[in-house]
């Protein structure tokens, strides 16, 4: 853990870049709480106004194409998967190991 991300209150998660697994943030606070963001500074950066409104306008034309192809995507990506596999947490294998059975 790095010192920036005290200070920027963030999370590290892994996310995609194409089709490979890279480290990024999640805010935890600031304009941008809970997205996931590339660099841990971009969440407490200043909105752009006029690019906001616009990706929204996009946003809302292109609903039903952008569903489509992030549920393909997230469907057959190796990356996607992997992804989604290493972002959950796990559960201890511990627990099982102290339950003993009744024979």
């Amino acid at each position: 853990m790095y010192l920036r991300e005290l200070t920027e209150a963030v999370t590290t998660v892994w996310g995609r870049k194409g089709s490979k697994t890279v480290r990024k943030y999640k805010c935890t606070s600031g304009s941008r709480k809970g997205r996931i963001v590339s660099k841990a500074s971009t969440c407490t950066a200043p909105i752009n106004i006029s690019k906001s409104k616009k990706f929204k306008q996009t946003k809302r034309r292109q609903a039903t194409p952008i569903r489509i192809k992030s549920k393909r995507t997230k469907k057959f990506n190796p990356a996607s998967q992997r992804m989604r596999r290493i972002n959950t947490r796990r559960k201890t294998s511990a627990r099982k190991s102290t339950r003993r059975k009744k024979i």
